[in-house]
């Protein structure tokens, strides 16, 4: 991919944001998206490839976004996260007879380098326009993954499980920190935290409202703000998603409880 886009400008600066999203993992793909797209300038091009479905009738897009971002993807739900956040303005699908990599009409399982790379590459440097990318779509009728929105309750608050920090198997949730602020909750209260997998208990304990790891000791689970200013959930120097089996996506709920 890296080669494609070179062929088309030796000039472009490329940089990869991770390769490590487990294999058809479309949500972790979205997050990962919204996550690092509002640290680039305007008018960066992404390209962001989870594709189990390549080949198939899915549909190949690139869309603007409100924050006045490029991103060439598959439509299949890659684009959840950045839809809810940052919205999408403009859509168009590609025109694979013209955008797209000489000599590759009969590879059907690689896209991301004859496609995508190639496309976002001549957008990118200028060789294309954004509206020589293909037709414009109706914006409104890109793929979403089902999302549930976090809920403040008297006495609890409820979200999802949107991503691990996978390096230390910290639980990334949807629960915003001014939640907590709303229910009276501070640094150093005790908490109930119960997590549901497709409405089914497989978590149950008691843990601290800590300002970091430092608040509680080795092997304990604390409750915690992340960087995005949402709450997560970690065990002191371990992994929790290891320790406990804990995924991601709207399937995986969790529930804070002041005691």
């Amino acid at each position: 991919m890296h080669g494609v886009a070179h062929s088309v400008s030796s000039d472009l600066s490329i940089f990869d944001l991770t390769h490590d999203i487990p294999p058809f993992n479309i949500w972790e793909a979205s997050y990962r998206l919204w996550q690092t797209m509002t640290y680039w300038t305007e008018g960066t091009v992404f390209v962001s490839v989870i594709d189990p479905g390549v080949g198939s009738t899915r549909r190949s897009i690139v869309v603007k976004t409100g924050s006045g971002h490029y991103v060439v993807t598959p439509d299949n739900g890659t684009l959840t996260h950045i839809q809810r956040t940052e919205g999408v303005v403009e859509a168009r699908i590609i025109d694979e007879t013209i955008n797209r990599l000489p000599k590759s009409g009969e590879s059907y399982t690689f896209h991301g380098r004859d496609i995508y790379a190639y496309t976002g590459a001549r957008l990118a440097s200028g060789v294309i326009s954004y509206e020589e990318v293909g037709e414009k779509i109706d914006h409104e009728s890109i793929v979403k993954l089902p999302v549930k929105e976090p809920k403040r309750k008297k006495h609890s608050t409820e979200g999802i499980i949107d991503i691990l920090d996978v390096r230390f198997g910290n639980l990334w949730t949807n629960i915003p920190r001014p939640f907590f602020r709303e229910l009276d909750i501070v640094y150093g209260d005790t908490l109930n935290v119960t997590i549901l997998y497709d409405g089914r208990e497989v978590y149950h304990s008691a843990m601290t409202f800590g300002r970091s790891f430092a608040d509680t000791h080795k092997g304990e689970p604390l409750v915690y703000v992340n960087s995005l200013d949402n709450l997560g959930v970690a065990i002191n120097q371990g992994s929790f998603a290891k320790a406990y089996n804990i995924g991601t996506g709207s399937n995986w709920e969790i529930v804070f409880t002041k005691l």
